[in-house]
């Protein structure tokens, strides 16, 4: 990966330039749409998330040190793209080391992952923390309320970070007040109801894309998951992280992060470095490999299987006999 990690000051220029520009140019098309009609400027409200996507892309290579070469430039552009993105940069950037630092392993989840229950975990909850579970592994619930709870409410106040010092509050209650800032000139410029449509519509959907690709990226049937005795970072890095070969526009616009497998590798590669990576080794085209078709069987996945080694769905649970899984493989 050593030859691919240089950071260009040119070209990271360039993607945020080819990044903001057709943002704004959609936020401006949807609010001359919406004078005609609401479902009209809705149109422009898919397009404005996928490059509010795309930059927090951007932004998530900052908190790597891999979009520029220098470490305070990386630091301060992503602390202003979270104003956009409503991520808080310094708070959010731990919390996504600490994802990359034990991704795949059993014994340190719950770092900026999807919370994944082993099949022996979930057959000792009860009844109600079952309902729970399930309930939270619902689509609905991952994919609709999920995304307004992350960017309107969670990432506001910081308080699973109470003990982490004043570094995540400092940095949200900042993002916070160039949010107000922002709200306040656009309700301004462009009137309540028309700025809260534009704005909270883009986020809303942007966030569904993003927590929709974070999930395919690590939450399909031949991800890896080890205990802490035998966990190696490089291998969960791999193994445990999808190739989504989505088709080469929206490989674009979610700026490479399909190529999640090389990501955790190399977190300071470069997303516009990531294709010339799969086209030199093209065995990496083969490891977890998932296309469209192929990640939307990925939603009924809800517990790991230690003894089978994969994703199974609560179904496949059912289906399996009371001896089945219950102690982990050797």
């Amino acid at each position: 990966m050593a030859p691919y990690k240089t950071a260009s000051n040119p070209r990271a220029i360039v993607e945020i330039a080819l990044t903001i520009a057709p943002l704004l140019l959609c936020w401006t098309a949807m609010w001359f749409a919406l004078q005609y009609h609401l479902l009209l400027g809705l149109l422009f409200a898919l397009p404005s998330g996928a490059f509010l996507v795309r930059l927090f892309v951007i932004q998530h290579d900052c908190g790597h040190g891999s979009m520029f070469p220098s470490a305070k430039v990386n630091n301060w552009t992503g602390r202003i793209l979270g104003v956009f993105t409503f991520t808080p940069y310094d708070y959010w950037k731990h919390s996504h080391a600490l994802h990359h630092a034990s991704s795949g392993n059993l014994d340190k989840r719950g770092f900026g992952d999807i919370s994944t229950y082993t099949v022996n975990e979930y057959k000792a909850l009860t009844t109600f923390q079952r309902f729970m579970y399930r309930l939270y592994r619902n689509p609905i619930v991952l994919f609709v309320i999920g995304p307004a709870y992350v960017f309107f409410l969670k990432q506001r106040l910081p308080f699973e970070m109470l003990n982490r010092g004043w570094t995540p509050w400092l940095s949200t209650l900042l993002t916070n007040a160039g949010m107000a800032a922002i709200f306040t000139f656009g309700i301004y410029l462009l009137g309540v109801k028309d700025f809260l449509i534009i704005q909270l519509t883009t986020v809303f959907l942007a966030g569904a894309m993003g927590i929709w690709l974070f999930y395919v990226q690590h939450q399909y049937e031949d991800t890896v998951w080890e205990r802490s005795d035998v966990w190696k970072r490089e291998h969960a890095a791999l193994m445990g992280s999808s190739y989504y070969a989505l088709p080469k526009p929206l490989m674009w616009i979610t700026a490479n992060i399909g190529i999640h497998h090389v990501h955790h590798l190399s977190a300071q590669v470069p997303f516009y470095r990531l294709p010339k990576i799969i086209e030199d080794y093209p065995i990496l085209k083969s490891i977890g490999h998932l296309t469209v078709r192929d990640s939307l069987k990925c939603v009924s996945l809800t517990l790991w299987d230690e003894s089978n080694k994969r994703m199974i769905s609560f179904r496949a649970l059912r289906k399996m006999p009371s001896t089945t899984a219950a102690e982990p493989a050797e």
